[in-house]
């Protein structure tokens, strides 16, 4: 029977998939289903520093409010209360961590460099076994250039890496000028892993109601191919381990990203569509068809359908643009 054992940042996982950060990783009861569906490793739900200043802000104005009203009123909120801040989140993150077997990776995203390295350090003390850096970089500034963007967000992993002593990946999307040259940019610093691509939420309109409306952003079938674009393009030019991530839901699907140069995956919009217990049906699959390729080990096949094991260098460029257009009505 296959072994699906790999590597991750140094992590030793049973096998290819990773439940990536959303609400599932964010409960107790929902992360030891994950444990016992077969899930490798898990990524808990981001600590974002921008619902932390939200939620500070709106602790301060809760205790404001009462500023002005009778002295019994005000002894209801104590004289020296304040917001815990990331307190709540580290605490659970640190029972997550008792309570499953499984590597559990912490998720951070920022806004500010000195928090990045603040947090950073408390979730190590966590006792998580690595950390994932969420670079959710939406472009909103016009006279930030490409290149500062991506300059602030090296020195971050650099500093990062200089605090803590377990593995750093970085989660990134792929809306940047080069993400090969960035990506590179980043191995160089030491990311010991780097997880293509994260899904961001983006905005909609309600055009009865004239609102903006935020709605769950999940993966569609075919948002796979960038990702394994990615890894195959990647393949063989890097220290770091690399993750693929966006529309994996089938054993077939964790086979591809793994031909193409993808250490492991990350799944989350399939344990969302069908169930946590999907898992199974996953790994079952790539189970199968490693035994009907006679494949061993994912060793034997990981990067062989990379750019650079491919009896075609250009079919990760632009060839394959020129071929469907030679092609016709792809339709016939």
């Amino acid at each position: 029977m296959a072994d699906l054992m790999t590597t991750y940042m140094g992590l030793e996982l049973k096998n290819p998939i990773i439940a990536g950060a959303s609400t599932l990783t964010a409960d107790m009861g929902t992360i030891k289903q994950l444990e016992d569906a077969g899930t490798a490793a898990l990524v808990i739900r981001s600590l974002f520093e921008e619902q932390i200043q939200l939620q500070h802000f709106k602790f301060d104005e809760h205790k404001s409010a009462h500023e002005d009203v009778s002295a019994e009123i005000a002894r209801n909120v104590p004289p020296h209360a304040d917001y815990a801040g990331p307190a709540e989140h580290l605490m659970w993150v640190s029972k997550a961590k008792e309570a499953v077997s499984i590597p559990v990776i912490g998720s951070l995203s920022c806004v500010n460099e000195e928090t990045w390295v603040e947090y950073a350090k408390k979730m190590a003390d966590t006792g998580i076994d690595a950390l994932e850096l969420n670079f959710y970089k939406v472009p909103a500034d016009f006279e930030k250039s490409g290149e500062e963007v991506e300059r602030e967000l090296i020195q971050v992993l650099k500093r990062v890496k200089e605090s803590v002593s377990i593995p750093v990946s970085v989660k990134l999307s792929p809306f940047y000028s080069n993400p090969l040259n960035f990506i590179a940019a980043l191995d160089q610093q030491g990311m010991d892993g780097v997880v293509v691509f994260n899904r961001l939420f983006q905005p909609d309109i309600d055009i009865e109601k004239e609102k903006n409306t935020f709605e769950w952003n999940l993966s569609q079938k075919n948002a796979h191919q960038l990702p394994l674009r990615y890894a195959g393009l990647l393949y063989g030019h890097l220290e770091a381990d690399v993750c693929a991530s966006s529309g994996i839901f089938s054993g077939r699907a964790v086979a591809r990203m793994l031909l193409a140069g993808a250490n492991c995956v990350q799944v989350v919009t399939a344990l969302f569509r069908h169930d946590i217990k999907h898992i199974k049906t996953m790994l079952s699959d790539l189970t199968e068809w490693m035994d009907r390729k006679k494949y061993t080990t994912l060793d034997d096949f990981i990067g062989k359908m990379s750019r650079l094991n491919s009896n075609d260098p250009w079919v990760y460029k632009r060839a394959q643009y020129v071929h469907m257009l030679l092609k016709g009505n792809p339709l016939d």
